[in-house]
Parts: C-alpha cells; sequence; structure tokens
C-alpha cells in the first residue's frame, strides 16, 4: 500500500506475532482488521506490550471480538488504565464478518489471530480461519 502524501509504500512494524497458531492450525485464509482500542492500549501496543497466545475471535450480535489477546499497562497510565484482557472489538466490513461466522459453525473451524502490526499509524491484526 502506497502512502497518498508521499507515495512511498507505508512501513509495516511487527509488534506481535502468534507462532503457535500457525504449527497448530492449518490456515485457509487470512484478513487484515482494525481494532477499537483505548488511548492507553495504544501507547502499550506501541511499545510492544502486546501478547497473542491463547486468543480466539468470538462473534456476538453479528460483530467480531478479539478474546484473550493481552495488552499490558501502559507505564505512564493513571488510574484510567485499560483492562489487560478485555475483549477488544475487530473492525471488519459486514459481508467479511458474515462469510467468518458462517466457516465457524461448520464443524472444526476457528479464527485465530496469526499478527498484530502497525501499518502507517495504525494498530492492524491479522486473523486466520484455521
Amino acid at each position: 500500500m502506497l502512502c497518498p502524501m508521499s507515495g512511498k509504500p507505508t512501513p509495516v512494524r511487527a509488534l506481535a506475532t502468534n507462532k503457535r497458531a500457525r504449527h497448530d492450525y492449518e490456515i485457509l485464509d487470512t484478513f487484515e482488521a482494525g481494532m477499537e482500542l483505548s488511548g492507553t492500549e495504544v501507547k502499550a501496543a506501541r511499545n510492544g506490550k502486546v501478547q497473542l497466545k491463547d486468543s480466539y475471535v468470538e462473534f456476538r450480535d453479528g460483530q467480531a471480538f478479539l478474546v484473550g489477546a493481552h495488552i499490558s499497562h501502559y507505564s505512564h497510565g493513571n488510574r484510567e488504565n485499560h483492562e489487560p484482557e478485555r475483549p477488544r472489538r475487530l473492525l471488519l466490513k459486514k459481508r467479511e464478518i458474515e462469510k467468518l461466522f458462517g466457516r465457524t459453525l461448520l464443524k472444526g473451524f476457528t479464527v485465530v489471530p496469526l499478527s498484530m502490526y502497525l501499518k502507517g499509524n495504525w494498530l492492524k491484526v491479522e486473523i486466520a480461519l484455521a
């Protein structure tokens, strides 16, 4: 993807990877999703305080949530700091959510996160149907 201002490729910086997912599951399809985060979560994630081990994607009320991902407390946060393992809403198109949810209803399919990264100034998570 090209940066609209400079025309150069958008820099991508990996924050966390889920190596176990690629080992334990057969990856069928991958998607890129944004996340709904609070300010201290973004700052902690930019510092690399993210762990995706044992996390998965859950579907509720027509929305997708990342469950079990650990984003540590921000070191300079105050009493308004976030809860480390709260469910985080994934920002996907409705058609993508319906496709993933439909496939998980089949026996043996699940959706797991593969990696979390910075794409330009945006935090993204790569999820996979496995």
